[in-house]
């Protein structure tokens, strides 16, 4: 059992929660994942370790309450306790030893899994710019913890609400042409947005790292449902990534796969259980 030491409601769809792991926090890096089980009837959900305390023992997670389980788990409080944390899962983030100017790049929810990559390279010495992409201003999440581990902060949201209206990829495009000059970009968010910030970065040869959030079960590479195709070969998230070279990602493929079973997803958030007479949690 994982207690969990403290919840904070970042916005009104994601919540921020700190859990006593104290093995998984002694070991985790920038870039790996836990599987969840909120119970035994529980199915296993991903989430990347947003941050983590190894003095403490305890690991952050930051999730959205888009499915069944995630909202389960957004009904817990302190003092409660998840049945399974598993991890550290996933090959932890390599950003290369001669990256001098970074530009990290997050959409939305994907703030949450952008943060430790900047505060790792922050911590390396790296300088880092953050450009940070939301629809409207009252759904911006981490934006001090941000400030915090970058020299530049930029923020975009769609309705101009907040920061600069457009997209980050209007935003990484301008600090481009206004000559900043980036060893490497990362970008981790929604897939099209991903997929555009490639198509940004790839005239200028760039190098582009993505996180990438395609199905998945087990976590260990067993059951195949997190493939994604990269560079013309199968390669699974959880075992291979969830970080890819981002020009080498067919991201029209893994759209078409996470997207395979909305209807059923959909469905399953209504469904009550014959035998039981509740909702039915996987």
């Amino acid at each position: 059992m994982y207690k969990i030491l403290e919840k904070r409601e970042l916005n009104d769809s994601v919540t921020l929660m700190v859990i006593d792991a104290p093995l998984i926090a002694k070991k985790v890096k920038a870039g790996q994942f836990i599987i969840f089980r909120t119970d035994e009837m529980g199915e296993r959900i991903p989430l990347t370790v947003a941050d983590y305390d190894r003095e403490k023992g305890t690991i952050t997670i930051i999730f959205q309450k888009v499915g069944k389980s995630t909202y389960q788990l957004g009904t817990m409080e302190q003092g409660d306790s998840i049945l399974d944390v598993v991890g550290p899962l996933g090959v932890a983030s390599e950003f290369g030893e001669n990256v001098k100017h970074a530009c990290v790049i997050g959409g939305g929810v994907g703030c949450a899994i952008a943060y430790p990559s900047a505060k790792a390279l922050h911590n390396m010495g790296v300088k880092v710019d953050i450009i940070a992409g939301f629809r409207s201003k009252d759904i911006v999440i981490l934006e001090d913890e941000m400030r915090a581990v970058c020299d530049n902060y930029y923020i975009t949201t769609d309705d101009g609400t907040y920061g600069k209206k457009g997209f980050v990829t209007n935003q990484l495009q301008e600090l481009i042409d206004n000559g900043e000059q980036y060893d490497l970009v990362i970008a981790i968010g929604p897939v099209p947005m991903m997929k555009f910030v490639c198509g940004v970065t790839r005239p200028y040869n760039i190098k582009t790292m993505v996180s990438l959030n395609p199905i998945m079960i087990d976590g260990t590479g067993m059951c195949g449902g997190c493939r994604v195709t990269v560079g013309g070969k199968t390669k699974y998230a959880c075992v291979d990534g969830p970080d890819f070279d981002g020009f080498e990602v067919d991201f029209n493929e893994l759209m078409r796969r996470n997207s395979a079973y909305r209807e059923q997803e959909a469905h399953d958030k209504e469904h009550i259980c014959r035998l039981t007479g509740g909702v039915r949690h996987a």
